[in-house]
C-alpha cells in the first residue's frame, strides 16, 4: 500500500479518477453521537492507518469516522468490508473537501507528509501526523506554520507518550524517585521487512526516522532538554539483498547523544530482527535506575525438562502499543473539542526530525554532528 503511495504521487500527486467515500453517519447516528461530534478522516489505509481507523469507528467519543483515503482499491474495499462502511475515498484531496470531514489522520509515507498537512491546514482540517513528522526541519516548519495561520490542531504521532508503563515511569522521574537523571537510553527493535520505499534513505531517511523516531522523542521527553551533539554509527547486516541497489541503506544503528542540559542518551534501532517486537527504556539516575519494557508478550514462563526457561515474545508494536493508540486518538480530539494546545506538538516532531537528519549525516561523515536546529 505505501509503496503505492510513492507510485501515485510521483506521476500525479495521489489524484485518482476514481473516488469512492467511506462514509459511517449511520454509525454515529446510531452511537448517539451530536451534532458537535468530530469528523475523521483517515488518510492511509495500511497497518497504523487501519488502527486509527477503528478507533475512530468505534471507540473514541465525541469523534467519528467520515471516511478512510488510500489509493489502492482493494485497501480501500478491505477497510469498508471490515467496519462496515459504504464508500471511500482514492483522492485525499476529496476528503478535505468533504464539509463532514474536520479532521484527518495522515498515515502515509514521510515523503508526502508535508503536503498533505499543508493543504489540510489550508481547507480548515485538524490534523494527527503520523511520525516521522517531514523529511527535515524546513519541511516541519512549513507545517506548523500552516496550521498556525488556519488555527487548526497538529499533533504528531509519538504514542509511547501516551502508553501507561511510559507514563507511569515518566512521573516517577519527576518525582524524584531515581535522583537527578544522568543517562537516558531507549531502544526498538523491529521483526518487520521493510516496505520497499523504505530502502531508500531519499525518501524515508532511514531505520533512525521510521524505526527510532520513538526512541528520539522519549530521550527528549525524560530528560526535559534539546539534543546538543550525536555521534551515529549504523550498517546492513539482515538485508543483503538491497546492498546494491541501495548501498546507503542500514538495518542497525546506534546513536549517542549530548543534550544541552549536560545529560546523555543513547538510541539503538533495528530492523529486521528474528525474535519479536522489543522496546524498552533505561533511565539511570544519582540514586537509582529506572527500567520500562519487556520481551514478554505475558506473564507466562515455561520451564522443560531440560531447564530451559521460557515464553511468548511480543510480536508487533500493534498489539504492545494498542491502549497507547487509542489514548493518542482520543487526545487529539479532546484538544479539538476544549481547544487546548496537543500533548504532543508540531515543535516535539521537528525536533525528532532534525536529530534524525544529524544523525544520517553522522553516520555518512563518520563523526559527531551538533545540532543547527533547538
Amino acid at each position: 500500500m505505501l509503496m503505492n503511495f510513492i507510485d501515485i504521487a510521483s506521476h500525479i500527486a495521489l489524484e485518482s479518477s476514481h473516488t469512492l467515500v467511506i462514509s459511517v453517519e449511520r454509525q454515529a447516528e446510531g452511537r448517539g453521537m451530536g451534532p458537535k461530534s468530530i469528523g475523521v478522516a483517515v488518510i492511509g489505509a495500511g497497518r497504523a492507518g487501519m488502527i486509527h481507523a477503528r478507533n475512530f469507528a468505534r471507540k473514541i467519543s465525541d469523534a467519528h469516522l467520515v471516511c478512510v483515503v488510500d489509493p489502492v482499491e482493494d485497501a480501500c474495499e478491505a477497510a469498508a468490508s471490515e467496519l462496515g462502511l459504504e464508500v471511500t475515498y482514492r483522492d485525499y484531496r476529496a476528503a478535505l473537501e468533504d464539509s463532514r470531514v474536520d479532521a484527518v489522520v495522515v498515515v502515509t509515507p514521510t515523503v508526502l507528509h508535508r503536503g498533505i498537512v499543508v493543504e489540510a491546514a489550508a481547507a480548515g482540517k485538524h490534523v494527527l501526523c503520523e511520525k516521522p513528522m517531514a523529511m527535515n526541519s524546513a519541511e516541519c516548519r512549513e507545517m506548523i506554520d500552516a496550521t498556525g495561520r488556519a488555527g487548526t490542531k497538529l499533533q504528531i504521532g509519538f504514542m509511547r507518550r501516551f502508553d501507561r508503563s511510559f507514563t507511569a515511569a515518566y512521573e516517577e522521574v519527576r518525582s524524584g524517585a531515581i535522583g537527578d537523571v544522568v543517562l537516558v537510553k531507549s531502544l526498538t527493535h523491529g521483526p518487520s521487512v521493510p516496505q520497499p520505499w523504505m530502502y531508500d534513505i531519499r525518501k524515508s531517511n532511514g531505520p533512525l526516522a521510521e524505526v527510532s523516531s520513538h526512541d528520539i522523542d522519549t530521550l527528549r521527553w525524560f530528560t526535559g532538554s534539546e539534543f546538543d551533539e550525536v555521534y551515529a554509527i549504523a550498517g546492513n547486516f539482515r538485508c543483503p539483498q538491497v546492498r546494491d541497489e541501495y548501498p546507503d541503506f542500514y538495518d542497525n544503528v546506534v546513536m549517542s547523544a549530548r543534550f544541552a542540559n549536560g545529560m546523555q542518551g543513547v538510541v539503538e534501532g533495528a530492523v529486521s530482527v528474528s525474535y519479536g517486537y522489543d522496546a524498552r527504556l533505561e533511565v539511570l539516575g544519582t540514586k537509582g535506575v529506572l527500567f520500562v519494557g519487556s520481551l514478554k508478550n505475558d506473564t507466562v514462563t515455561v520451564v522443560d525438562s531440560h531447564n530451559r526457561i521460557g515464553g511468548a515474545a511480543v510480536k508487533s508494536w500493534r498489539n504492545l502499543f494498542i491502549d497507547a493508540y487509542e489514548e493518542e486518538d482520543r487526545s487529539f480530539v479532546d484538544a479539538i473539542v476544549r481547544d487546548s494546545a496537543p500533548r504532543v506538538s508540531g515543535y516535539d516532531g521537528m525536533m525528532a526530525v532534525a536529530v534524525v537528519n544529524a544523525g544520517n549525516e553522522s553516520i555518512v561523515q563518520k563523526r559527531p554532528v551538533t545540532l543547527a536546529v533547538h
